[in-house]
């Protein structure tokens, strides 16, 4: 905070931030659960000779939702693994094309991704997990509202990056920080 206690512009909770703030919290929660999920199994394993039911199952469909999460902060913030061998040789303009190119492209497949994972949401019909029998319709479901996400957020990294504004992982690092900018 500022000197007179107001919160600088930057570290402002706008809906944007809460957005992927949200996305980024939610993709962090599921691989915790994934290595809480791990880890008890493990050790119930080694210590009890039991294990947790549906572990194998649960453990796949946490990853499946925590991949599309993920790809959904990691598209917006265009922080993603890349080469960038052509990019480091390109002026500043130049290199907004490309960035723009490439979103356009990512949105491309995010897209109809989204649209076919909701169509596998409503296909699922009553199958369930085989121990436990949880339906796996909650489970795709959380994935497809990732998938969403993904493209939705991989459309306003398009439009910031056509009207100029450049979105990268720098800038959006202060998502992780608290509303009131602590």
């Amino acid at each position: 905070a500022l000197r007179d206690g107001r919160i600088p512009p930057r570290f402002r909770a706008t809906p944007m931030r809460r957005l992927l703030a949200t996305t980024e919290n939610i993709a962090a929660v599921l691989l915790l659960a994934i290595a809480l999920l791990t880890a008890a199994n493990v050790v119930l394993r080694d210590l009890f000779s039991m294990q947790i039911p549906d572990w194998f199952d649960g453990s796949k469909q946490l990853q499946a939702m925590a991949l599309f999460w993920g790809i959904a902060i990691a598209t917006y913030r265009g922080g993603h693994i890349c080469v960038d061998l052509l990019w480091e040789h390109l002026g500043p303009r130049r290199r907004r094309w490309l960035d723009l190119f490439a979103t356009l492209v990512t949105l491309a497949f995010l897209a109809p991704l989204a649209w076919m994972v909701w169509v596998k949401v409503g296909s699922t019909g009553t199958q369930a997990s085989s121990d436990l029998r949880l339906p796996l319709v909650w489970f795709y479901a959380v994935g497809a509202l990732g998938a969403t996400v993904a493209a939705l957020l991989g459309a306003l990294r398009a439009i910031e990056l056509a009207r100029g504004r450049h979105v990268n992982a720098d800038e959006t690092a202060a998502v992780a920080e608290s509303s009131n900018g602590s």
